[in-house]
């Protein structure tokens, strides 16, 4: 049997016993673990599809088994005599398994509540299962023994899983996408925000000013009224408008 031939036959723990024994610098020890990783690539694959259809794509799911497979050959010490399977498969289902905790949510939810919905979601099956039907929030909290305010932020929390995009219809809808339906900025909000600029500066004019603009603008008064009312003359009165407003104008950011 020739060199080649032999190789081809080794286990996954001959070869990397093998790229133990070899120096770090030895240009095989990179070339035998790009062949354990090949070999063991559909092994990834099959752990991978056992979490097919739950919120994730496929793809991304064989892509994070690959990774972790990565790290199982990395980590593997072939002094301790087990099985690479037996060290790889914890590794592997581990990491997908981090994936759905940790990456898949679109909005960030506490670790215990997400524990919760799992167990929510069990026992919500158990009970239709011997009920015939759908349980009530209040039914798997007896059911659990938990609060029934656990119960309904686990079952909300589950909505956080995949958000939906605004770029989409709504569910049932092929009209227009869900930001189209989204109202317009309210245009009194900017006013709100003039107001809350302005009233410093309102508070540091004399009374006399701040009552002649309140004359003006509130009691929609002439000039002419005004000055009447104060005792001033017209030109004053304008004069003093003038002033009050241009300080305004110029507290307001363009």
């Amino acid at each position: 049997m020739t060199i080649s031939a032999e190789r081809t036959v080794r286990s996954t723990e001959q070869l990397l016993q093998d790229r133990a024994e070899l120096p770090v610098a030895h240009p095989e020890r990179a070339r035998i673990r790009a062949r354990v990783i090949v070999e063991n690539l559909p092994l990834a694959r099959r752990l991978a599809r056992r979490f097919a259809g739950r919120g994730e794509h496929l793809e991304d799911l064989t892509q994070v088994a690959a990774l972790a497979l990565i790290k199982a050959v990395d980590g593997y010490d072939p002094r301790r005599e087990i099985p690479f399977t037996a060290y790889a498969v914890p590794v592997i289902l581990g990491a997908v398994k981090r994936h759905f905790r940790d990456a898949a949510w679109g909005m960030r939810v506490p670790r215990a509540v997400k524990e919760m919905g799992q167990v929510v979601a069990v026992a919500a099956s158990e009970l239709s299962q011997q009920r015939g039907r759908t349980p009530a929030a209040a039914d798997i909290a007896d059911h659990l023994d938990v609060a029934l305010a656990d119960v309904l932020t686990a079952v909300g929390s589950r909505q956080a899983y995949r958000v939906i995009s605004l770029n989409t219809p709504p569910a049932g809808s092929t009209g227009a996408d869900l930001i189209e339906r989204i109202g317009d900025v309210d245009a009194r909000y900017q006013a709100v925000e003039e107001r809350m600029t302005l009233r410093p500066v309102l508070a540091a004019i004399p009374p006399r000013e701040r009552r002649i603009l309140a004359m003006r603008i509130y009691g929609r008064m002439s000039q002419a009224e005004i000055a009447a009312e104060i005792g001033l003359s017209q030109m004053h009165v304008s004069r003093l408008l003038k002033q009050t407003l241009d300080r305004l104008r110029a507290a307001i950011p363009q």
